[in-house]
C-alpha cells in the first residue's frame, strides 16, 4: 500500500526589593541586603506527560540542558522515543536551570543549529538539514531510512506528483520527495519549516513526523506506506 493510502488517515511571582506587602493592618517590608540568601523555589524533579507533549517540547519548556536526548537518557527511553499522557518523567536535579536576578527570571536561549550550518541544495543537503530539524523536535529517523524511502517514493525528485491514484482523484495528490498529501502535510508540519508542500526539507520532516506517529520512525518503513 502506498503512502498516499495511509495519508488519508488523516509561576512564580517575585516581590520587588523594598516593596511593601499589606496583610490586614500589618505591612511587611521585603528587603534583601547584600549577601543575604533568597528563598529558592523548589525545582520540580518530575514531569507528568500531557496530550500533545513530545520529549523536545518538554525539554524546551523545562529548560533541560542537552534537550530531548537528556530526557530520553534519564528515563531510559529508546527509539522511537514514544511517551504517553500520564507518564511521569524524571527530571534530574541539574536538569532544570532557572535564575532570578533583580526580581526577573532570565530567559534561556536555545541555539538553532540550522541557522549556523549551510546545507547544499541537493538531496544530501535536504536530508541532512531535515535530520537537524528533526533532532531539535524529537522526531526519530536516520539518513539511510529517509534516503531509502525517498528513492522509492519519488526517485529524489522534489516536484514529483502522483496524478493517478484515489487521492489524486479526490483532489489531494501525493507530492514531493516522500509523496505526502496536503491534509497530512498540514497535520504533521514541523514548526520552523516551509508551509510549501513540495519544499524538500518541509516535505521530509512532515513525512518523518507522520511516520513517527504511525510507525514509530521512518526507519521502520521498508516498503510502500
Amino acid at each position: 500500500m502506498s503512502i498516499s493510502a495511509f495519508n488519508r488517515l488523516s509561576r512564580t511571582r517575585l516581590a520587588a526589593v523594598g516593596s511593601a506587602v499589606a496583610a490586614g493592618a500589618v505591612a511587611l517590608t521585603c528587603a534583601v541586603g547584600t549577601g543575604t540568601a533568597e528563598a529558592a523555589t523548589p525545582t520540580p524533579t518530575t514531569y507528568t506527560v500531557k496530550a500533545g507533549d513530545t520529549l523536545a517540547s518538554i525539554a524546551r519548556h523545562e529548560h533541560i540542558p542537552g534537550g530531548w536526548k537528556t530526557l530520553a537518557g534519564a528515563n531510559h527511553i529508546a527509539s522511537p522515543y514514544l511517551i504517553k499522557p500520564g507518564e511521569v518523567l524524571k527530571l534530574s536535579a541539574s536538569a532544570k536551570t532557572t535564575a532570578a536576578k533583580s526580581g526577573a527570571i532570565n530567559a534561556t536561549t536555545v541555539a538553532d543549529t540550522t541557522s549556523t550550518v549551510s546545507y547544499p541544495n541537493n538531496l544530501d543537503g535536504w536530508i541532512r538539514n531535515a535530520l537537524a530539524i528533526m533532532q531539535q523536535n524529537g522526531i526519530p529517523g536516520s539518513y539511510d531510512g529517509i534516503y531509502r524511502n525517498v528513492m522509492r517514493e519519488s526517485s529524489g525528485n522534489p516536484n514529483a506528483v502522483n496524478n493517478w491514484d484515489s487521492n489524486a482523484a479526490a483532489g489531494t495528490p501525493s507530492e514531493g520527495l516522500l509523496q505526502v498529501i496536503q491534509p497530512t502535510f498540514n497535520a504533521y508540519h514541523v514548526p520552523g519549516t516551509s508551509w510549501n508542500l513540495t519544499d524538500p526539507v518541509a516535505n521530509i520532516t512532515a513525512a518523518c513526523n507522520y511516520a513517527y506517529h504511525v510507525y514509530g520512525s521512518i526507519d521502520n518503513v521498508n516498503g510502500p506506506y
